[in-house]
């Protein structure tokens, strides 16, 4: 497996690049990048030339994070304003706005089925799940307070929730947090299920492999990518290899990799029959904040692209293979 660097847009924003996710290609068009900044905007890219196709405003601060729905018709935008907007693709008509207290709104990620966005709460130590027909929110999934031997003891600053990830099956979605903690909820019946163990510093990326619904993989500053089985609560393995911070991981389609984007200003693929990084990219000059696979489906040729973002304020596409 590989990565083959195809092209960078230098200054694809005006500030710092935070977010990217793909939109799923739809049947009258191939699978759009959509990318967010601190600039306030978001915007759209053709693959794989990697055409500006729209830029959308309409946030007041930065935009901290971005989600496609499955069906590749709907996408939205959170930003630092701590409101959501959701827009539909083609258009950009707008079709909602979540409103959420100040810093309760970062992460976020719609289900498999594309029923229910789940939103990472930031200081609200939870995670809200709305619902994709009438945008009401329908649960709030609170990571429980622990024990802890002082009754003062700040413990809900520490589980400032930063990341979400649903399982493929849709019925589970994992949170991590500033602490380092994870904490796994059963969805339909909105409920904690347990904490998995073993980073001591913010996770700001999880994702589950798209080959088996029990394992997820973690991205931390303490520099670790973990591999976890989350129904199981045991790790499989700790992966290093980055030289600071990882801010970003996300699975290949085919399960055999992982890819991650890191304040070390690199790119790197994990083979995970190694549990090893393989290959680094080195285009960026900047942290790096997002890394995300195109997902399979949809007309054209279909080979494995993935995307990067940064700091730098630049955006790079890869050949997968």
């Amino acid at each position: 497996m590989k990565l083959a660097g195809l092209k960078s847009i230098e200054n694809a924003h005006d500030e710092s690049v935070w977010a990217a996710t793909w939109i799923p290609a739809t049947e009258t068009r191939p699978a759009l990048l959509l990318t967010g900044s601190l600039d306030e905007t978001v915007k759209l890219w053709k693959p794989d030339e990697l055409t500006l196709e729209r830029t959308n405003a309409g946030h007041c601060l930065g935009v901290v994070s971005v989600a496609a729905h499955p069906s590749g018709s709907i996408a939205a935008s959170a930003s630092l304003d701590s409101f959501v907007r959701v827009f539909d693709v083609d258009s950009n008509a707008s079709i909602a706005t979540l409103e959420a207290p100040p810093s309760e709104v970062w992460q976020m990620q719609f289900d498999p089925k594309g029923t229910t966005l789940a939103v990472a709460g930031g200081g609200s130590a939870s995670v809200q799940l709305w619902d994709t027909e009438k945008w009401k929110l329908i649960a709030t999934l609170s990571i429980p307070r622990q024990e802890g031997p002082k009754p003062s003891d700040k413990n809900s600053s520490k589980k400032f929730v930063l990341s979400v990830g649903w399982s493929p099956d849709g019925k589970r979605v994992a949170c991590g947090s500033m602490d380092g903690t994870i904490s796994v909820f059963d969805v339909a019946r909105a409920k904690f299920l347990h904490h998995l163990e073993g980073h001591f510093m913010p996770v700001r990326s999880l994702v589950y492999s798209p080959a088996d619904p029990r394992v997820l993989f973690s991205a931390s500053d303490d520099a670790h990518v973990h591999m976890y089985d989350a129904e199981g609560k045991s790790m499989i393995a700790a992966m290093s290899g980055h030289a600071s911070w990882v801010l970003s991981v996300d699975a290949s389609p085919d399960g055999a990799a992982i890819a991650t984007g890191s304040s070390d200003k690199t790119v790197r693929l994990w083979d995970l029959s190694m549990r090893a990084a393989v290959q680094t990219m080195s285009n960026h000059v900047d942290q790096v904040w997002g890394v995300k696979f195109r997902p399979p489906g949809g007309p054209g040729p279909r080979a494995g692209r993935l995307a990067s973002v940064s700091d730098d304020k630049s955006l790079s596409l890869y050949d997968y293979s």
